[in-house]
């Protein structure tokens, strides 16, 4: 069958350390489950040259192996064997990890988003669903903190968006995150984006939806202090290097065409720096856009 394998593996860049050597010991291992089940749903619906019909299948045995565990049967495979322990342990609803594959079901058949919602709505099931889990993990799930959870989670899977609208285009599927209502609403067309120019109808676009980016992060962001120890330091950790995307794009002018701003070596002593320094390390608005 053609399409990625369990045996293949693909490389990513990630902008966001989660599960990373700040957390205590004793979470990595669930966390790297929990991990290992998402990174490899979504390189089912998005890598290697499988069909339609193919994906959809493979995203589909995922859920099977959902419905196992559930079921208090032993999954097929190791992957789940190893993600069945951290849902029982750690009373994780397993609705949260079919949230997860419907999101990526949706990636294999949907291009195109026409208004906010609709992407808010793909971002509560591909994004969320993962600050939840980790909160069950950690043991922290009041409302509140699961409210902030997932504004933080939303805001990182929207600054990948913004970050890879270059990329994401020119794929074979073509998809576009930008809502439809708001590309018109800019003046900017399809073949704007095919063209790779950021014109300045796209920069406005770009910049007006980073900011509302932001002000989602920034709303999520006191869970970095009220989740305890190195937990909320990896939190914090992780909404400053949104942050700092946010600021890489407004420094580039929103030109993601030329080059896709990314974290580099030179900015985790900063980040890391930051976020040491609770409670001063949330983010302050520039004027005009994104912090920088």
């Amino acid at each position: 069958m053609a399409g990625i394998t369990p045996q293949q593996s693909v490389e990513h860049y990630e902008n966001f350390p989660v599960g990373s050597f700040l957390l205590p010991a004793r979470f990595r291992k669930p966390v790297a489950a929990v991990y290992h089940f998402a990174r490899h749903a979504d390189d089912l619906a998005d890598e290697g040259d499988a069909s339609v019909e193919e994906r959809l299948a493979r995203l589909a045995e995922c859920s099977a192996e959902l419905a196992r565990i559930a079921a208090g049967h032993e999954p097929l495979t190791a992957r789940y064997a190893a993600l069945a322990p951290v849902i029982r342990n750690y009373a994780i609803p397993l609705p949260l990890f079919e949230d997860l594959l419907s999101a990526f079901r949706q990636d294999v058949t949907k291009q195109r988003y026409q208004d906010f919602g609709e992407v808010m709505d793909y971002c509560r099931r591909s994004a969320n669903p993962v600050g939840r889990i980790l909160l069950y993990i950690f043991g922290q799930t009041d409302s509140r903190q699961l409210a902030m959870s997932d504004g933080i989670c939303s805001a990182l899977q929207l600054v990948n968006f913004w970050q890879d609208v270059a990329i994401d285009f020119h794929k074979p599927r073509r998809r576009i995150y930008l809502p439809q209502d708001d590309l018109a609403r800019f003046g900017v067309s399809e073949d704007d984006l095919a063209a790779g120019v950021a014109t300045p109808a796209f920069k406005k676009l770009l910049a007006f939806q980073c900011e509302r980016t932001w002000k989602m992060l920034r709303a999520g962001s006191p869970l970095g202090l009220t989740l305890p120890g190195r937990v909320g330091l990896e939190i914090r950790t992780i909404v400053l290097s949104a942050d700092r995307v946010l600021t890489k794009l407004k420094q580039v002018d929103y030109d993601v065409f030329t080059a896709r701003p990314t974290l580099q070596g030179a900015d985790w002593p900063k980040i890391l720096a930051l976020a040491a320094i609770a409670p001063w390390y949330r983010p302050k608005p520039a004027q005009g856009g994104c912090h920088g």
